[in-house]
């Protein structure tokens, strides 16, 4: 299983949208970044994702699921673009601030912290372990 983080500004997409969405999950739609789009084509079935809220809160605030491995994006006819479909999993009982994160030396080489505009980026195994010990949330 691979990790990842997917942002979004909660005005356009939050937590609650995801997981309204329930099961059934949502495109990750939208992404026009060619390392992104490529970061979504590396994802398989049941990789697990932050759901971080961009802008004013800059936090990470629960975990998806992929639960559709890349595809075309439906809101492009450009076939370029391509997305997953991502669902909820489980709400942070602590949301993990950008800040919070930047300040943890063991976070310090995480993408995030590194290139915070990347809309999609990989999370290694170790960061996961860490973000979720932040949030005092279960891992797995």
């Amino acid at each position: 299983m691979a990790f990842w983080l997917f942002k979004s500004e909660p005005s356009t997409w939050g937590w609650d949208d995801q997981i309204a969405k329930g099961d059934a999950g949502e495109e990750w739609d939208g992404v026009r970044n060619y390392q992104a789009r490529n970061f979504m084509r590396q994802m398989a079935m049941g990789d697990r994702g932050f759901f971080y809220h961009s802008q004013k809160e800059k936090s990470v605030v629960g975990i998806v699921e992929v639960c559709a491995e890349a595809h075309p994006d439906s809101t492009t006819e450009d076939d370029r673009w391509d997305c997953v479909d991502i669902k909820a999993v489980r709400r942070f009982k602590q949301p993990v601030t950008l800040d919070q994160i930047k300040a943890d030396e063991r976070l310090a080489e995480m993408v995030l912290v590194k290139n915070s505009r990347l809309s999609v980026q990989p999370v290694t195994e170790a960061e996961w372990q860490v973000i979720c010990a932040l949030g005092q949330t279960e891992a797995g």
